[in-house]
């Protein structure tokens, strides 16, 4: 059992291409970074079905990477690293990754590994409740129960991916529910910073995850049920 997609974070060039190699032949399509900034700055940075973690990187440090992915995505997330210590481990795992592997370790063995926390990945988790949208009162309900006042504009965007019916969503859609005008070119819409104060409304109020993704040059995606009351 693999995931279709991964994203190998780890600034050992040599080591990351034949490992990426590898594992591309067992049918796992996967994106390399040197860099956890690299990541964070992609448009699908928190879409992957899968994440290989180095800890010690150049900008954002291996374990805040864990910590900020974890926030967004309940993808498998293993590290591979050359630090050792009790206290290594208790931090990694701490800051949310399923697994912690040291180097040197056989391509065969994070394999097996991959496919381990992939069978976690795999079974319901409390991201595939039921979120709420209720119109009348202009609130979204989590699934833990946790009421969270929408502004209008927060409103027409969840409306939306409740249209969608967990199927992603154009920004061009987006832009015309919010009564804006499409760009040409590169001019910014705003729609970016709309979706990151909507993300951050729900990420402060709930410690659910929150399934409200970016998909690659097509817009944005509520990956959860999302019922209008």
């Amino acid at each position: 059992m693999q995931p279709k997609t991964l994203a190998l974070i780890d600034d050992d060039a040599e080591y990351s291409e034949f490992l990426a190699q590898f594992l591309q032949e067992q049918g796992i399509a996967v994106s390399r970074y040197d860099d956890s900034n690299a990541l964070l700055a992609a448009p699908e940075a928190f879409s992957y079905e899968f994440y290989l973690v180095d800890l010690m990187l150049p900008g954002v440090s291996g374990v805040d990477l864990i910590k900020i992915l974890r926030r967004r995505t309940d993808a498998g997330i293993v590290v591979i690293s050359g630090r050792l210590g009790p206290e290594v481990f208790r931090e990694v795992i701490t800051a949310g990754a399923d697994m912690y592997l040291v180097k040197p370790v056989q391509f065969e063995q994070v394999a097996l590994a991959i496919a381990a926390v992939q069978r976690r990945v795999v079974k319901p988790s409390p991201a595939d409740a039921a979120w709420k949208l209720d119109r009348s009162s202009g609130e979204l309900v989590a699934p833990d129960g946790t009421h969270i006042q929408l502004s209008e504009a927060d409103r027409q965007v969840m409306e939306c991916f409740a249209a969608a019916g967990g199927e992603p969503v154009t920004r061009e859609a987006l832009l015309q529910k919010l009564g804006r005008e499409v760009p040409d070119g590169e001019t910014d819409d705003g729609l970016s910073a709309t979706i990151y104060r909507l993300r951050r409304r729900i990420e402060r109020a709930t410690p659910t995850l929150v399934p409200l993704q970016s998909k690659s040059r097509v817009g944005y995606v509520f990956r959860a049920p999302l019922q209008l009351i």
